[in-house]
């Protein structure tokens, strides 16, 4: 018995220290804005009252175990129970479970609202990354369709209406600190609000197994000042400003239109004579579409949100920025100085190699020679030094 109880108490231990985290920034229980907070304050005494339950049926059981061991002792006398006890122990969890089911379907009702929302944002999921459509709504000057993806930009104090859908499979989409799940399911729109606080990067995951990458499929929320993200919206509306001729980026462009362009678009891209370069990522991957590039270096993540564009320190000065701060910080882009050169050459060099997507051929030949994800390019040294050099100028 107490080697059994040395063991509980040092699982128990563990679990709870294993719950604890100083950088925890898909935290739960810490909500950043209004329907996650309507999340909280419903799981908090849900939690609070299944805590107390639990220790008692807990204790209970402990006592029924040690008091009423076998010890040799003659069966006790068998009775049919009490029916009095019997009822009273229905009624109480039945009572609890209305209580938490009425406030449940409040909260649920509350979240599902649509009818206030300020702005809207489309969401696509694909295997392994999530595309955001912002279209035209000229009370933030947003007068052209933006089309960017691994970070959602949205204005602090602002009612998002998120319209979620998938080109593949089932996805879910989850950002903590500003709301709970929504599926994006394939042929449907659903409908998800959110709204954040104070300015700064929340955190989430797809949440429903979608594939080999899934869990590497992940998104951040970025919360700028309305000052701010009018600023964000104006630098999203440049137009394409090609390489200065006779440099290394100009030669990057040349690599990227040859290897990347049938893929990924950069807005304004044109050739010499003058035609838009126009990507078709239906020809060569299963789901039709591939990010978008044309400010790649405005974001602070690549490949589906697994990697940051930024290297450790920059990061760190960005995500701890305070509300003041934040935004100036974040608009700043990314710079040569700041850029994860070796991730992002990593990328370039093997993508599969870093992120496990459906290349092996057997898979190729099942869906007639379209890839799930990027796909291994064979780029030489040289021209991922160039490609580099050319990705930089995209802000």
């Amino acid at each position: 018995m107490r080697r059994m109880l040395t063991v509980g108490v040092g699982l128990s231990t563990s679990l709870v220290l294993a719950g604890c985290a100083t950088n925890a920034p898909q935290d739960t229980f810490q909500p950043k804005g209004p329907n996650a907070q309507m999340i909280d304050d419903l799981q908090k005494p849900v939690f609070a009252v299944a805590g107390i339950i639990g220790v008692i049926v807990t204790v209970a059981v402990l006592y029924a175990i040690y008091k009423f061991r076998d010890r040799g002792q003659p069966i006790p006398e068998q009775t049919h129970g009490k029916p009095a006890l019997e009822i009273t122990l229905t009624i109480i969890p039945a009572l609890i479970l209305t209580v938490v089911g009425v406030f449940t379907f409040r909260t649920v009702f509350d979240l599902a609202k649509t009818s206030d929302t300020e702005m809207i944002i489309n969401v696509t999921g694909q295997q392994w990354w999530w595309e955001y459509d912002y279209p035209v709504q000229n009370e933030y000057g947003i007068t052209q369709p933006i089309i960017t993806s691994g970070q959602l930009v949205i204005p602090v104090g602002t009612k998002v209406m998120l319209r979620q859908t998938s080109r593949d499979v089932i996805h879910s989409y989850w950002i903590p600190a500003l709301n709970g799940k929504r599926d994006a399911v394939p042929g449907r729109v659903h409908l998800n609000r959110i709204e954040a606080d104070e300015p700064g990067i929340y955190a989430g995951q797809c949440t429903e197994f979608c594939g080999l990458s899934h869990a590497n499929m992940r998104m951040e929320a970025v919360a700028l000042s309305k000052a701010d993200f009018a600023k964000w919206v104006a630098g999203q509306l440049k137009p394409y400003t090609p390489p200065a001729e006779n440099t290394l980026a100009k030669e990057g462009e040349a690599v990227f239109v040859n290897q990347c362009a049938r893929c990924h678009q950069v807005n304004g891209m044109k050739r010499a004579d003058g035609t838009a370069i126009i990507a078709a990522p239906d020809e060569s991957v299963v789901s039709g579409a591939a990010p978008n590039l044309s400010h790649l270096m405005s974001r602070n993540t690549f490949a589906g949100a697994m990697f940051d564009l930024l290297n450790t320190s920059c990061r760190k000065d960005v995500w701890d920025a305070d509300s003041e701060s934040f935004g100036a910080k974040y608009l700043q882009g990314v710079s040569e100085d700041c850029l994860n050169q070796s991730d992002l050459r990593g990328w370039l060099r093997n993508a599969p190699e870093m992120k496990p997507m459906y290349v092996n051929p057997e898979l190729l030949s099942s869906t007639g020679g379209k890839y799930r994800g990027m796909p291994y390019l064979g780029l030489t040294e040289s021209d991922i030094e160039k490609l580099v050099a050319y990705l930089l100028t995209l802000k």
